[in-house]
């Protein structure tokens, strides 16, 4: 059947290979089980996601979502409140990370309100509908309902106003230095907007246009806070203007929004994805779209409240990193640089941080949807061109936020799960001097440390650099990623031998007396005292029964440290077996992800930060994976749901919803640069994988339920297969994964050291 997709080829080209089951407008297609509002019920200090009804196409540049609270708040949308002050153009990764390039639009009748307490109108969630293409609600202070479906760089707006013969509509351009101006005989609004976080050069503007399908009667224009009643034009600290006209009950008002990083023209140029279709019609065309997104991955069994997480965490798994290119007049792709402020050719994503991401979100993408990746490579290559560094924490440019060097991870993983198309030699260069430089204003890129880590072999922990335990960690595995990348690029052999060698610095800071991490003084002697419940301090937002398996690349060497895989095993136990207890004194004060840890109930393990997310996947390099699978269902059946309070820490960018994408499926990629998926438990019934290739992989486990969480058994393309990891060779080229599950465990399979995941220590030259 036909389709209408406006997302040009990148889009286009994920559907290769899908059934087309999920793109008909009737019940149950994937994006009906979609709940965006899912993780919003969030405050400062407890986090159940921290997220926002992020109205959107996959990837897209601009997001729209209500706004409940004020101008600058990173909780933008909680759902707990009652009032709503406007519809925003929003690119915020994170409440933490807040927001860039934003403005607002929102109807009122009979009164011009500029003031956001004051405008609010209360709504309710019963008179909101909410989904990843569509939004609706009900202003119930002015009897208009408000409904926006989204483009990549374009919305369209549609009010339905009472009778009144002052129905108003104001966009807000924000404070921190904005303009608008009205335009009468294109019935427009154009204006931008400088409001940002951090991250951006001191041209950085976000132009829009808000073009209308009626004439203005009445237009103002506002200039901090006064409202003028003369003059079509406004450049101040804070912006806006009011257009305004009489309405039928029921009448239905259109405006169409674009928005460009570069200029007004290419902002309009930008409208064309929407200047000739119409509400109808987009809505439709961003059905589809996400259709076919998650249509990639098709499940069966499993009750509705499992099918809506999952889901719906597939959404926000498809989210972020957003495009920051756009196209211009003659179907070029160009973007304007956040890095140094020029108008550039070529592609450009931001908004993730791969001390997040890098564990499960790129491996997704490397996955299910590489041609994606493939651009995002190539935005990299041109962050380094135009910066001098790969980014850690893009939003939209560097920010000084976060640690480690995990854009090694992004880079290596990439390329050695078969991507091309870019320029990976470039990539490798950036690679080679993040490990030795450091970002002269931004610290958390680069390496902050390295003359200690390349000399002593650790960032000492007395040394005045915080999280100096966390950052060798990261570092080494980050080494070992340059390895496995310098050995594919037939890099000098000296090269490839000091990178593995420095993956090995993990070693520098096991102490025996504790069988954990533990920070390092510059003369050679640990820490003390030392606590190994302390977050922060030598970690980052974590403790040392976090970060102590932060050795993704060599378990097998962590095991060697242990005294073996008993006691490497019971360690692994010990963390659900000990109490949520906690020091606190590094932040003076409870963190919401040591509040999150607490409340949960499972002892030292904190799902709700990403340190430790992996290793629950660790039982497999010891021999006793029923354990893995029972934590791995404990964990998808009682820390996620659907709901607002969904999550049970922050979502971040798509990684702690690609975590459970991927645990549903059955595996996981501990180590990223590796070529492994480690088992774990799957979730229904039946899934099928579409790639991007055209190959399947369908994963049967008929006999799945809540009770029957372990794997008694697989079969691969017929085979029985022992092994407690699955290659990304067997998966792209087209698998049929058959699990037997049982209630019991079964202590047989799966504990033979053939059948172990890879170590770098047992790796054979």
């Amino acid at each position: 059947m036909k389709r209408k997709l406006f997302v040009i080829a990148t889009v286009l080209s994920l559907c290769a290979g899908y059934t087309g089951k999920a793109a008909t407008q009737s019940e149950n297609t994937p994006v009906d089980y979609v709940n965006i509002l899912m993780g919003t019920m969030s405050e400062f200090p407890l986090s159940h996601g921290n997220t926002y009804p992020a109205i959107a196409v996959p990837w897209g540049m601009n997001f729209w979502t209500p706004q409940t609270r004020k101008i600058g708040d990173g909780w933008q949308y909680v759902y707990t409140d009652y009032k709503l002050n406007g519809f925003k153009q929003t690119h915020q990764p994170s409440p933490w990370m807040n927001d860039y390039g934003q403005f607002s639009i929102f109807p009122m009748t009979d009164r011009m309100e500029f003031d956001q307490e004051k405008r609010a109108s209360w709504y309710s969630h019963k008179a909101e509908v909410a989904k990843p293409y569509y939004y609706s609600v009900y202003l119930a202070d002015y009897d208009i309902t408000t409904e926006i479906t989204p483009t990549e760089r374009a919305a369209v707006f549609r009010f339905t106003f009472p009778e009144t013969e002052k129905a108003y509509v104001l966009v807000d351009a924000f404070d921190r230095g904005s303009a608008i101006e009205i335009l009468p005989e294109k019935n427009a609004i154009i204006g931008y907007t400088t409001r940002n976080s951090g991250g951006v050069p001191e041209n950085f503007k976000n132009y829009f246009v808000v073009q209308f399908d009626k004439p203005f009667q009445y237009k103002n224009v506002v200039k901090d806070g006064d409202i003028k009643q003369q003059g079509n034009k406004a450049e101040a600290n804070h912006t806006g203007a009011f257009i305004g006209f009489s309405t039928q009950r029921g009448e239905k008002v259109i405006a169409k929004v674009a928005s460009s990083f570069i200029s007004y023209e290419q902002a309009w140029q930008n409208l064309k994805e929407v200047t000739e279709k119409d509400f109808e019609t987009v809505k439709q065309e961003g059905r589809d779209v996400w259709n076919e997104v998650l249509g990639k991955i098709e499940i069966e069994g499993g009750n509705l409240d499992q099918r809506r997480t999952f889901y719906s965490t597939f959404y926000r798994s498809t989210l972020f990193p957003r495009k920051f290119y756009e196209i211009d007049a003659k179907g070029n792709i160009i973007h304007y640089s956040p890095y140094n402020g020029e108008v550039l050719p070529g592609y450009m994503y931001t908004d993730t941080g791969f001390w997040d991401t890098f564990r499960a979100l790129f491996p997704f993408l490397n996955l299910v949807y590489p041609s994606v990746n493939v651009e995002i490579q190539q935005g990299l290559v041109n962050t380094y061109k135009e910066s001098g560094f790969l980014p850690e924490w893009a939003s939209p440019g560097h920010r000084g936020i976060m640690i480690g060097n995990n854009s090694a991870s992004v880079v290596a993983d990439a390329y050695l799960k078969g991507l091309r198309g870019y320029d990976i030699e470039t990539l490798y260069e950036a690679m080679l001097h993040g490990t030795e430089n450091v970002h002269p204003k931004v610290s958390s890129t680069g390496r902050l440390g390295h003359e200690y880590y390349n000399t002593l072999g650790y960032v000492p922990y007395d040394v005045k650099i915080h999280e100096n335990a966390a950052r060798t960690l990261e570092y080494a595995y980050a080494d070992w990623t340059i390895y496995k990348l310098a050995k594919a690029l037939n890099r000098p052999q000296e090269e490839i031998d000091r990178f593995a060698k420095r993956s090995q610095n993990y070693r520098n800071l096991y102490s025996p007396e504790h069988k954990l991490m533990r920070g390092r003084n510059k003369d050679g002697s640990f820490q003390s005292p030392f606590s190994p419940t302390k977050w922060g301090d030598a970690f980052t937002e974590g403790n040392s029964w976090h970060y102590t398996w932060s050795v993704f690349h060599d378990p097998q060497g962590l095991i060697d440290l242990m005294g073996g895989k008993k006691e490497f095993v019971n360690m692994l136990d010990s963390v659900f077996v000990m109490p949520p207890i906690f020091d606190d004194s590094y932040y003076g004060g409870v963190i919401h992800e040591i509040r999150e840890m607490q409340v949960m109930n499972m002892g030292q393990y904190a799902h709700g930060n990403q340190p430790i997310q992996h290793m629950l996947y660790l039982y497999n390099y010891a021999g006793e994976p029923w354990k893995g699978q029972y934590w791995i269902r404990e964990v998808m059946d009682k820390l996620y749901s659907h709901h607002p309070d969904g999550y049970c820490g922050d979502e971040d960018n798509g990684q702690t919803s690609a975590w459970y994408v991927f645990s549903a499926l059955g595996f996981y990629p501990v180590c990223p640069g590796t070529d492994q998926y480690v088992i774990g438990s799957p979730l229904f019934n039946k899934m099928t994988v579409h790639l991007e290739n055209g190959n399947t992989i369908e994963i049967n486990a008929p006999d799945n339920s809540k009770e029957t969480r372990y794997v008694s058994g697989i079969r691969i393309n017929g085979k029985e297969y022992t092994k407690n990891y699955f290659t990304h060779d067997q998966l792209i080229n087209g698998a049929k994964i058959d699990f037997s599950m049982s209630a019991t465990p079964n202590k047989t399979r799966g504990i033979n050291e053939s059948d172990f995941p890879y170590s770098f220590s047992n790796e054979k030259e």
